[in-house]
């Protein structure tokens, strides 16, 4: 009958790419960021993030009116 051994598939583990993090100063973050971002700034870190973090946060904010 079939092998039993304790070892699995080979080739079913997929390798995720990790693209390691981008240093910016505030000023290079600023000039860098979209217009659905936002640049955060605390005592030991400077972040890129999204203005709304969510997907449904942002199709609701698409479909909003403009009041800027």
């Amino acid at each position: 009958g079939k092998k039993l051994t304790n070892m699995r598939a080979s080739g079913t583990d997929e390798a995720v790419v990790l693209v390691p993090p981008i240093r910016m100063t505030l000023e290079q973050a600023l000039e860098f960021i979209d217009d659905d971002e936002l640049v955060e700034v605390t005592p030991t870190s400077i972040r890129i993030r999204k203005r709304h973090l969510t997907e449904n946060d942002r199709r609701r904010a698409n479909r909003a009116p403009k009041d800027d």
